[in-house]
Formats: C-alpha cells, sequence, structure tokens
C-alpha cells in the first residue's frame, strides 16, 4: 500500500491530545491519525447510506401497508377478546 505525506494545521491542544494518546497505545502519532480519518470516513458513508435508505423506505406505510396493518390489528382484537371468554 502505497502512503502519501502531508501536512496539517491543528490545535496545540489537540496535538498534544493525539501524542498522548498515541504513546498509551504505543502506536506512531501518524498511525493515530490515520485510523481516526479511517473512522470518520466510515461514519460519514454510514450516515450517507441511512440518508439514502431513509429516502428509499419512507417511516410512513404505503395504503397497501396500512389496510394490512388494520386487518391484523382486528384478527388479533378478536382472538384476544375470544381468549377472554375462557
Amino acid at each position: 500500500m502505497k502512503h502519501v505525506k502531508t501536512a496539517i494545521s491543528i490545535r496545540q491542544s489537540l496535538y498534544q491530545q493525539t501524542e498522548d494518546l498515541a504513546k498509551q497505545m504505543h502506536i506512531p502519532r501518524s498511525q493515530l491519525i490515520a485510523k481516526a480519518i479511517e473512522e470518520f470516513i466510515r461514519q460519514h458513508q454510514n450516515r450517507r447510506l441511512l440518508e439514502q435508505l431513509n429516502q428509499a423506505y419512507p417511516d410512513e406505510p404505503d395504503p397497501a401497508e396500512r389496510e394490512y396493518l388494520l386487518r391484523m390489528k382486528r384478527k388479533h382484537r378478536r382472538r384476544v377478546e375470544a381468549e377472554g371468554r375462557w
């Protein structure tokens, strides 16, 4: 896998937190930053996928689903009421 060097500017406090965490994890700072970027990208992709799924499958049932749910509720109610007669 090919690696590319890059320079970034971050707050001093964030740099120090990065240094401290990299030491705790016993990994190079650049590896920690790469892992953080990979995780950020993965979360972003997951959010985009969720948004696409939410657009494709709205929360509201369509008319056929509403009718099916209504029939199932009626059927369930009749069964519960019949069991109560025992």
